[in-house]
């Protein structure tokens, strides 16, 4: 190892820059000498400028402006802009996150390269092939050197897969972190009266493939979305995925449901907080309502994150069974946590991370997760 080796994180999307910053700025703490590579999965300025803002993270040392299209072409091209990146860069260790097409594609051009590579948010699995995210991560899981699990399950999935102990370390959520940093700033109420919402309305974010990339799902989705509404008001920040259709299913501005562009991150989690509902396909809002205390109905047959459902904030529901989920959920009122917050997500795993990271660069031994002591 170098003497003073280079760390580089590879970003893509909302969920990684969240994921990230925790990490980056423990690291640098540390006095860890790191950079940002941007890929620009996600280009729209709202949702990848804003959050470097929001998030205090530094300019990135590359971006590669891939923006979208087919998962074959998207990878191709990040598979050619990494490389070139790696190779003049020289890192020691690619750091990547989640399980978007960015990561995939690092975690492939860093093992062909040789370059040593950990994955934070390890472990996560939906067990549904169908969704190319879980190709992601089992790939990714497959072939990173650190693996840094968020929830105790994940220790147990990796270990069927022959993960070695070793590689694996349990040290909470990360996008926890920049939660709990962001508290203080999430105020619903500027948001709400700038938006011209009431003071009860629900949130709605939808983007997976599943539920956006035909005509017969998305009006499905739509109908249902558009039922809530009837029950309270729905807001909808619109992902660029997904955009055009949703809006030919007929997911427009009306008077019960607000359609609006894509919000940065404090804007969208003060939003968050003060819903009395949040509907939704993403993963990382499941583990965004857990922490607040928000009702979470989760669009999609299976989850990646099934400690938000054991915890008591999170419910998975079909477009069929919506509408009358929403109206038992807004009818019950704020979500009671079952106990305590998941276990390590406390705020502090960021700087876990980085101690991990910090002593596997100067080449002292770790105690694999299963031996290791559970983090004070």
């Amino acid at each position: 190892m170098r003497e003073n080796p280079l760390v580089l994180h590879v970003l893509g999307a909302r969920p990684n820059f969240v994921k990230a910053a925790p990490v980056v700025r423990a690291l640098g703490e540390l006095g860890v000498r790191q950079g940002i590579i941007h890929t620009g999965q996600h280009y729209d300025a709202l949702m990848s400028d804003v959050f470097f803002a929001d998030l205090g993270l530094p300019e990135p040392v590359a971006n590669l402006a891939v923006g979208s299209g087919t998962h074959a072409r998207q990878t191709a091209a990040l598979l050619v802009g990494l490389e070139d990146v790696f190779v003049a860069q020289e890192p020691d260790l690619v750091v990547v996150y989640g399980d978007v097409n960015s990561t995939l594609a690092a975690i492939l051009v860093a093992a062909k390269l040789g370059i040593r590579t950990a994955h934070v948010e390890a472990g996560l699995r939906s067990f549904d092939r169908g969704m190319p995210e879980e190709v992601n991560r089992v790939v990714t899981d497959a072939l990173a050197d650190l693996l840094f699990v968020t929830s105790p399950e994940a220790l147990a999935y990796l270990a069927s897969e022959g993960v070695p102990p070793a590689k694996v370390h349990l040290v909470g959520n990360p996008m926890i972190d920049s939660l709990f940093a962001a508290l203080p700033s999430l105020d619903p109420a500027p948001v709400v009266t700038r938006l011209g919402l009431p003071a009860r309305y629900a949130v709605a974010t939808l983007h997976r493939p599943a539920n956006v990339d035909t005509a017969e799902a998305a009006r499905e989705l739509v109908e249902a979305v558009l039922e809530v509404s009837r029950r309270t008001p729905v807001v909808v920040p619109v992902h660029p995925r997904g955009k055009a259709r949703l809006a030919e299913a007929g997911l427009v501005d009306g008077d019960t449901i607000k359609v609006i562009e894509p919000l940065g991150y404090v804007d969208f989690l003060s939003l968050v907080r003060g819903a009395a509902l949040v509907v939704t396909d993403s993963g990382g809002v499941q583990e965004e309502t857990t922490m607040l205390g928000v009702p979470c109905l989760t669009l999609r047959p299976n989850t990646e994150r099934p400690i938000t459902i054991t915890h008591g904030t999170n419910r998975l529901v079909t477009p069929a069974l919506l509408p009358a989920a929403a109206e038992k959920a807004l009818a019950d009122g704020a979500a009671t946590p079952a106990g305590e917050l998941p276990v390590l997500w406390d705020g502090k795993a960021g700087p876990r991370i980085a101690t991990v990271i910090a002593a596997w660069l100067k080449g002292d031994n770790l105690a694999p997760a299963s031996q290791a002591k559970r983090p004070e």
